[in-house]
């Protein structure tokens, strides 16, 4: 008898399927393992990774269990429908080896306007408003670019996000936790605004407090922003 309960993983594996979500990151992702270490595709890690996050399992450590888990061995696909998906070890090497050469960070960076652009493609939109914000994540230890910040009083990294009117996040970046709430916005910003361009979109930007800066405006006017 099997038993899961991460069964409604198999509803989102079709919607992967249907999009090709997995495969656009797969593809693009460069790979420096040689022998036994690649028994595991980087589209079979890629995917354990995503899902994992998406079941609520934070942590690498969860793959002790995850890889015997039936759910996720069917929508990790390939080798592990048949034996396991990746182990603690595995998993710990694609994210924090793999997942984090410059070349492979730039690719998921990238990934979610492409996401955004595939789902365009087939429910095309008369408009896009972009909202940035920046949020908190909180850190426990030593980890690099975890600093305290004064605003929410506790240690943390300071992640920036791009939001478009559903909801889709279109761009992200893992900042430190002591810079202020706009700090860098432009390497966020201006790749989004790029994709969007030459597009018949109307096109809005809103952001609270912390993005009242004259050089936000400044570049989003001379792209026609409203």
């Amino acid at each position: 008898m099997l038993v899961t309960s991460n069964a409604g993983l198999l509803a989102y594996r079709e919607l992967d399927d249907l999009f090709g979500l997995t495969d656009m990151v797969a593809c693009e992702l460069r790979d420096k393992r040689t022998g036994r270490n690649t028994q595991h595709s980087l589209l079979a890690l890629s995917r354990q990774s995503v899902y994992s996050r998406l079941a609520g399992y934070e942590d690498t450590n969860d793959a002790e269990r995850l890889c015997v888990d039936p759910t996720m061995r069917q929508v990790v696909g390939e080798r592990a429908k048949d034996k396991t998906a990746g182990s603690v070890s595995q998993m710990g090497r694609f994210e924090t080896e793999i997942l984090t050469q410059p070349r492979n960070l730039k690719v998921l960076m990238n990934q979610p306007g492409q996401w955004v652009d595939k789902v365009h493609q087939r429910k095309p939109v008369k408009e896009i408003i972009l909202d940035m914000d920046s949020s908190d994540s909180p850190t426990f230890g030593q980890q690099e670019g975890s600093a305290y910040n004064g605003y929410f009083g506790y240690s943390c990294y300071h992640p920036l996000f791009l939001f478009n009117q559903f909801g889709d996040i279109e761009r992200a970046l893992l900042r430190n936790g002591n810079v202020y709430s706009s700090d860098d916005w432009q390497s966020v910003l201006q790749p989004v605004v790029e994709r969007y361009r030459g597009q018949e979109l109307i096109l809005y930007f809103r952001g609270d407090a912390a993005f009242a800066d004259p050089n936000i405006y400044c570049f989003l006017e001379a792209k026609d922003y409203l």
